[in-house]
């Protein structure tokens, strides 16, 4: 499933939301730039959870953690978790204002990444991307919005599909998924993708809303 938009539209200008998008670009762009130091910067730059670990929470694991939420590690990447962003975080920040959706991303996104670190403690590869924020992000929005509905495209095997869906079942199904690639990660060498930085986002977004979320009248739309 591919979201391509929501129903929703939103009341004030989502400048946070798009100036976090042009962050993630352009940092990506830096990536690039690099050329053949990228793996040697990331190694350096991003947050590694066994050495996370062995530090403790440090000013410089903070900036780590800070920083691992804008890299990513290829061009689909990139892409996807922004189409993620662009069309779930303006409703988001529309509910609860620029500073606090600000806030509410970095939080979620750091929520993540130590959900990562507690199930894979030992791990000597980078956690890279912008992903257990925005699950954050759709946590939130399942709060604000269950009954808005995603124009998704929906793949049944040969066939093409494009349908509005429930936001509840396109976010259920998501997290689900989510659950499901996390419980299989175990014991793999190396994880290609953080599902529990996932969960660990989705959940967190989901208990922090009602805290962040200032236009109560939009709860339950």
């Amino acid at each position: 499933m591919i979201p391509l938009r929501d129903d929703i539209p939103s009341s004030t200008f989502p400048i946070v939301n798009y100036i976090l998008i042009a962050i993630n670009v352009a940092v990506f762009g830096f990536e690039l730039s690099l050329g053949q130091s990228l793996n040697e910067y990331i190694f350096t730059h991003a947050v590694i959870p066994a050495q996370a670990v062995g530090a403790g929470f440090t000013v410089e694991q903070f900036a780590k953690m800070t920083a691992t939420m804008f890299f990513h590690g290829g061009w689909l990447h990139l892409l996807g978790n922004m189409l993620y962003l662009w069309i779930f975080g303006d409703n988001v920040e529309d509910s609860m204002g620029h500073f606090r959706y600000l806030v509410f991303y970095l939080l979620t996104g750091y929520l993540a990444t130590f959900a990562h670190i507690f199930f894979f403690p030992h791990s000597n590869i980078p956690l890279v991307g912008a992903s257990g924020a925005i699950a954050g992000v759709l946590g939130a929005y399942l709060v604000l919005f269950p009954r808005a509905r995603v124009l998704t495209l929906v793949f049944v095997f040969v066939f093409i599909q494009i349908i509005y869906l429930p936001a509840i079942l396109f976010l259920g199904l998501w997290f689900v998924l989510q659950l499901v690639s996390g419980a299989a990660s175990f014991g793999q060498v190396g994880q290609g993708v953080a599902f529990w930085a996932h969960v660990g986002g989705f959940v967190a977004g989901i208990a922090l809303v009602k805290i962040f979320a200032t236009h109560r009248a939009n709860i339950g739309y």
